[in-house]
């Protein structure tokens, strides 16, 4: 059943009163009760709730959140982002420093740190298999590999000199050539690599700290016997230990994990400036080896009440962000309940670059194309949708409302905006009237320049979440006369390959970015991004030769103008209605230490610690 906005108000209050019932006094558990022994244990457990569930663990075939998250924890990048450092620093992980970078941009060489071996596996005949460069050679290849699939293909993709010649080999052959030497993944001795591009690219140190280009063993991924998917051999900090798919994943400190210290540039003369947040981490961290927990108990929980209502009854440690239909009740008036701050529960910033936009399918023949009368219809549907509206409602005023195609902290971000960007319904109206939509036959809908019925359908997923989306929309396009429908119904991945497909004509998504750089919001307009993660099938030639001039450089008030030139294009022709930058909070219980979100990096396991005398007895 659809509930108006009304409805949902006042399901909300009288969950207030439920939830405020349930903080005075907690119920008993709802999902497992948790032994006095296992209280009483020195282990160290974290739990933790996922909304979505997993899709295997190879880190290159799969792009969700969740996939990566749980790939960050078991496989090894060669590179990591500083945990404290804002604005945004990377910092070695494997590699013994951070990458070499030669020939104007061309050259990354990197040298792996020697004694850092995988976890124990059959292939590996009995014997300690130490991570190479050879290891991250072969993971790299794999991105262009056709068998393997991969999501980030486009991470590699036209990059590395002689890569893209072996992947039509392998395209016409069927079988990818790993062992041909390619220069432009070259392994020099057995701890050096060099990556060689074939145009500048000063982006691709934050590519390698990303699990896509985590190292795999080759002997690992063929062995006959297993999936490697179902399967993980790394050499991070944590090993899978149980996985009941879609239900239950638990991770294990790795046995053999090698001695890691944490390190930070916060507080040095790097980084002087030093809040109460970042020195209280620091002085619980340093001189610490990692990870400092034994155990991760993730439960996938689709629905926000089960997942809420788990974290207070403390069956789950921490909550990461709090559901936007209690973040009212968890923080009224934006300071945190008394019954939560009672119970020494913390809040953090959930940090991420989340941009969240509606677009349109710019080769659809109703909403879609360049010609004048087309962009005025996308601005006037952008101008009469209330975006403010959407954020007091459905984000309860968690998220901030931005325009630029590019999210505000990144490398590139301009606060500027265009004057159709403002909620202006009367403005709308004029400009359809102007370019000839119209209603021609009084039924109070509004007809093409042509004389055509003008209805649009909106993709959507079937989430009581987006039922209510869906109400704000049709109500907004009522309002200017334009006829919306939502008749295409599908789960997140399904419309994805629907979208890729150029078969939704228009769908609220989000993007958030894999590293802190315009350049990879700026990609999903680039016309070869069509048929990946170019959603709204956006080609334009001129686009196109900014943003290929503008990825060879490096970051700099020049590259800053040409992106501000792509970003007033895209303004031109709207082939996106920003709506906004999802912002959120995640609470932690008083016994969860040093928890804090990175922008783009995942959850900080490694870092986090468990008092166990701060539980309650």
């Amino acid at each position: 059943m659809q509930l108006t906005v009304h409805a949902r108000a006042v399901i909300a209050r009288a969950a207030a009163l439920l939830v405020g019932a349930c903080v005075a006094a907690l119920a008993m558990p709802i999902l497992a009760q948790v032994s006095s022994a296992t209280n009483a244990s020195a282990i160290k457990t974290v739990r933790v709730a996922y909304q979505s569930s997993e899709r295997g663990f190879d880190c290159a075939a799969e792009s969700d959140e969740f996939t990566g998250t749980v790939c960050d924890a078991i496989f090894d990048p060669l590179l990591q982002y500083d945990h404290l450092a804002r604005p945004i620093a990377l910092q070695p992980r494997t590699a013994e420093a951070l990458p070499v970078i030669t020939d104007g941009g061309r050259t990354y060489t990197l040298r792996v740190r020697p004694g850092i071996y995988f976890t124990d596996h059959k292939a590996f005949g009995g014997r300690r298999r130490e991570l190479t460069a050879h290891d991250y050679a072969y993971s790299l290849k794999r991105l262009l590999d056709p068998k393997v699939k991969a999501q980030w293909q486009f991470l590699a993709d036209g990059k590395f000199e002689g890569l893209d010649e072996l992947t039509k080999e392998a395209q016409r052959t069927g079988k990818f050539d790993y062992d041909r030497p390619v220069r432009g993944i070259e392994v020099r001795d057995r701890y050096t690599l060099i990556l060689r591009l074939k145009a500048p690219d000063y982006n691709l140190s934050y590519i390698l700290a990303m699990p896509a280009t985590a190292a795999m063993a080759r002997e690992v991924v063929e062995w006959p016997a297993i999936a490697v998917a179902e399967n993980p051999v790394g050499t991070g900090a944590f090993v899978l230990k149980e996985w009941r798919r879609s239900s239950r994943i638990v991770l294990e400190r790795n046995p053999n994990y090698r001695d890691d210290r944490f390190e930070t540039i916060v507080g040095t003369p790097a980084r002087p400036k030093l809040d109460a947040r970042n020195e209280q981490i620091i002085t619980q961290l340093r001189g610490k080896r990692l990870p400092l927990i034994d155990r991760i108990e993730i439960f996938v929980i689709e629905e926000d009440q089960p997942r809420w209502l788990a974290f207070l009854n403390s069956e789950h440690d921490y909550l990461r962000p709090i559901p936007e239909s209690f973040a009212g009740i968890a923080l009224p008036g934006g300071k945190l309940a008394d019954g939560l701050a009672a119970r020494g529960i913390g809040r953090v910033p959930n940090e991420v670059a989340w941009l969240v936009y509606t677009f349109f399918n710019m080769q659809d023949p109703v909403i879609g194309g360049y010609a004048p009368e087309r962009i005025a219809l996308r601005r006037a549907i952008s101008m009469a949708y209330p975006s403010q509206t959407e954020i007091a409602i459905l984000e309860n005023g968690q998220s901030q409302e931005t325009h630029s195609i590019i999210a505000p902290g990144m490398a590139g971000f301009v606060e500027n905006r265009a004057n159709w960007h403002k909620y202006n319904p009367a403005r709308a109206k004029a400009l359809l009237d102007l370019y000839g939509y119209i209603d021609r036959d009084g039924d109070g809908w509004r007809e093409t320049p042509d004389g055509q019925p003008l209805v649009i359908d909106q993709a959507s997923i079937p989430r009581q979440r987006e039922r209510q989306r869906n109400e704000l929309w049709q109500r907004a396009m009522r309002e200017i006369g334009i006829r919306m429908t939502f008749n295409k119904v599908e789960r997140t991945p399904d419309l994805r390959k629907q979208a890729q497909a150029g078969k939704v004509q228009m769908w609220t998504y989000g993007w958030i970015a894999d590293y802190p750089d315009g350049e990879n919001f700026l990609q999903l307009f680039w016309s070869k991004s069509i048929g990946g993660a170019n959603y709204s099938m956006y080609a334009r030639s001129e686009h196109d030769a900014l943003y290929e001039r503008a990825k060879t450089m490096p970051d700099s008030p020049e590259r800053t103008a040409l992106y501000q030139q792509m970003v007033n294009m895209l303004w031109v022709d709207n082939p996106w209605k920003v709506l906004y930058l999802k912002q959120g909070t995640a609470l932690h219980h008083p016994w969860i230490l040093n928890y804090k979100k990175h922008p783009f990096a995942f959850e900080p396991w490694r870092y986090i610690d468990v008092d166990h005398s701060r539980k309650p007895k």
